[in-house]
């Protein structure tokens, strides 16, 4: 029996931040706290956005853990586990799922680019050495390869694989993955701006790095939606649009982590070889919550 997960609306994508170089715990917990309370669905720590590349596998293990200590079960918890070594991959979902998460976050394997039987392979390798869900992150920008609508379907079979995050931002491909596998594959956009087309062809929710900044408009688009109120959502998707597109006007986490530093809720510090962004950028990312009601 494949697992099955029922993740509706808007995941965060959570940011890591820092302090003196160090994990800023205490920052992190108030994060996890303050997304739930502006209504956001669920929470995906130490992914792209939590700047996991630079994490060491102790720091990573820490933040999955906080994440759901402070989650206290009120949303579903999707950790990041995903490596470009199956042996990695799997040694973090083990944890993971020790830990107590619902689900992992698995990316197609970035750099060593393994064909559509590698990447069956490393997700079946992790499919069988745990038991919980697990969610393909399919990213061609940052990964280089595409996992194909047929491997999917294979990989489906799986005891384990349970959906899709989808940062193709191709609307044609959710349509092309509920007809192969089914309304039952949770299909969830990793791409903010193409989120309503996305919802229109049929996708579930987001995993987004705007409801960093934005949980409670983030939140109020995926209700709208549901309710079936398009208008609504419309609107609030009219409101975010800007913050959607500026946001990544340089390589994220780095906007994001300014916007939020402008909301008092983190230090702006990145990891090398992120930088912080640029003036222009800074311009961009403030006028985009301003149009969004952020800040005045």
């Amino acid at each position: 029996m494949a697992a099955k997960t029922k993740f509706r609306g808007s995941f965060t994508a959570l940011v890591t931040p820092f302090k003196n170089g160090a994990l800023d715990e205490a920052a992190f917990r108030s994060l996890v706290n303050w997304q739930i309370s502006e209504g956001t669905n669920g929470l995906v720590p130490v992914g792209t956005t939590g700047e996991s590349p630079t994490l060491s596998h102790d720091e990573h293990k820490k933040v999955v853990e906080w994440c759901i200590a402070e989650a206290k079960g009120r949303v579903p918890v999707i950790a990041g586990a995903g490596s470009n070594s199956t042996k990695e991959a799997i040694e973090l979902s083990q944890h993971a799922e020790k830990a107590g998460a619902d689900a992992v976050l698995i990316v197609t394997p970035y750099y060593n680019k393994p064909t559509q039987e590698g990447m069956y392979q490393h997700f079946k390798a992790i499919n069988d050495a745990i038991g919980i869900p697990i969610i393909i992150y399919n990213i061609p920008p940052r990964s280089v390869i595409d996992m194909s609508v047929d491997t999917m379907k294979r990989l489906w079979e799986l005891k384990n694989i349970a959906g899709v995050k989808d940062a193709t931002a191709s609307m044609v491909r959710v349509s092309q993955q509920r007809a192969a596998m089914g309304e039952d594959f949770n299909q969830l956009s990793g791409e903010d701006a193409t989120i309503i087309g996305y919802m229109a062809h049929g996708g579930h929710g987001c995993i987004s790095v705007t409801s960093n900044v934005a949980p409670r408009l983030c939140s109020e688009f995926h209700a709208a939606w549901q309710k079936g109120d398009t208008k609504t959502a419309l609107a609030i998707h009219d409101k975010l649009m800007p913050l959607h597109n500026n946001l990544f006007i340089e390589s994220n986490p780095a906007p994001i982590k300014y916007a939020m530093s402008l909301l008092g809720k983190l230090d702006e510090t990145l990891r090398l070889p992120m930088v912080p962004i640029s003036e222009p950028t800074r311009v961009a990312v403030r006028s985009a919550m301003v149009h969004a009601g952020l800040i005045n």
